[in-house]
This record gives structure tokens, C-alpha cells and sequence, in this order.
């Protein structure tokens, strides 16, 4: 793996035009000039890795867009130090940001050949987060609470198990939707049994197969 400059000044172009498309959180765009987006896609993309464009990876799966990564990243409004789960590891791209920020990050994957992809790799950048193979629509209780979960999917509703597992002021980054399209939705824990929510416009994932996970 090699990070020339054509690939930095690629990077900063890219992040150049988040900062156009709205993305104001210096924090985010510093963690994600720190991560070259070209590790995570086939070598047959490397041309187009700093486009503002999701990519297949495999098992049905997209690295979702640059923006898409920056915003559910800057919607968290999280210190260093922050744990956080992530429901679907995908490539590691967001997770790579993620441990970028300086959060202790645990993610889950329900594809195999995704996650059994994403952990070398992520090892050999030099990130350490927790990787677990299964379906994340229950979350992960037992390491909870969190201080911040983003869903990286889109879910037909907001599970609730992701909910009880944030920590009092945690957010829940996800989005909502069963089409094309999703609203994304940061929910907030003001109380145990009180949360807050905020809408922060249409965006497109892949669908989060809850039937799967319901079943687990």
C-alpha cells in the first residue's frame, strides 16, 4: 500500500469539496486527510477514490460517499476518548476515520468476506478498534453504554436495543428508510427513558437486514 502525493493532493481536493458541501467540523475533515480512501477500494477505482461517489465492495455492500462518511462522523460532536459503535463495518472506511478521530471504536459486520477483509487492513494502518462478525441490529450490550452509535446502513426503524445502550448525552447517528433513500436521524439520550431528535436531510445505503438480525 502506497500513499503518494498524487494521492494527498487528491485528498485535499477531496476534502476541499466537503468543506464546499457544507462540512464545517475541522476534526473531521483533519481525521479523514489522515485516512487514504484508496487503501479500502479494488485497485480497478483507485482513479476515482477521492470522488464524492459510493463504490461497490463485494457482498452486495458500497463504501458510502466521502460527504456521507464526514457528516454522520461531525453529527456525533464527540471528544477524543469517545466509545463508539458502529453497526456494519463494511470496507473500514468510517471505522478508519472513526479510530482517526481518536474514539475507541467497536464495530460489527455481518458479511464474512467484509470483515475478514476490513481487520488486516485496518491492522496494518495502524487502527485498533474491536471487530465483531455478526448482525449489529441488537448492538453490542455488553461493552455499552456508548457515547456515540452510528449505523452505517439504512434501517426500516430505530432499534430500540441501540437506544438502552447509549450513555446519557450519547447520540445515535442512523439512517431511516426502506428505499432508495433515507432521512437521517441523530437521536440524542436527555434521559433513561427520554431522547431527543433531530433530521438532518435524505441520503442513500444499503438496507440493514433487521429480519436477519431478528432472528439472531
Amino acid at each position: 500500500m502506497q500513499d503518494e502525493y498524487r494521492h494527498k493532493g487528491q485528498r485535499r481536493r477531496m476534502l476541499m469539496e466537503l468543506k464546499e458541501l457544507g462540512i464545517q467540523d475541522a476534526a473531521v475533515l483533519e481525521a479523514m486527510d489522515k485516512v487514504p480512501r484508496h487503501f479500502f477500494l479494488s485497485s480497478a477505482f483507485e482513479q476515482f477514490a477521492y470522488q464524492n461517489k459510493a463504490f461497490q465492495i463485494g457482498s452486495g455492500q458500497t463504501i458510502s460517499k466521502p460527504h456521507t462518511v464526514a457528516r454522520q462522523t461531525e453529527l456525533l460532536q464527540l471528544e477524543p476518548g469517545a466509545k463508539v459503535l458502529e453497526i456494519g463495518t463494511g470496507s473500514g472506511y468510517q471505522c478508519a476515520v472513526l479510530c482517526a478521530m481518536g474514539y475507541k471504536v467497536y464495530s460489527i459486520e455481518r458479511q464474512r468476506l467484509l470483515y475478514d477483509k476490513a481487520g488486516p487492513l485496518l491492522k496494518q494502518m495502524g487502527f485498533k478498534p474491536d471487530l465483531f462478525y455478526g448482525d449489529g441490529y441488537k448492538g453490542k450490550a455488553v461493552f455499552a453504554p456508548f457515547d456515540g452509535i452510528i449505523v452505517t446502513c439504512g434501517a426500516p426503524d430505530i432499534p430500540e436495543a441501540l437506544l438502552m445502550q447509549l450513555a446519557l448525552g450519547g447520540r445515535l447517528i442512523i439512517p431511516v428508510g426502506e428505499g432508495e433513500k433515507q432521512r437521517m436521524f441523530s437521536y440524542t439520550r436527555e434521559e433513561e427513558k427520554e431522547f431527543s431528535r433531530q433530521e438532518h436531510g435524505e441520503f442513500a445505503f444499503v438496507p440493514m437486514l433487521a429480519s436477519r438480525a431478528q432472528d439472531q
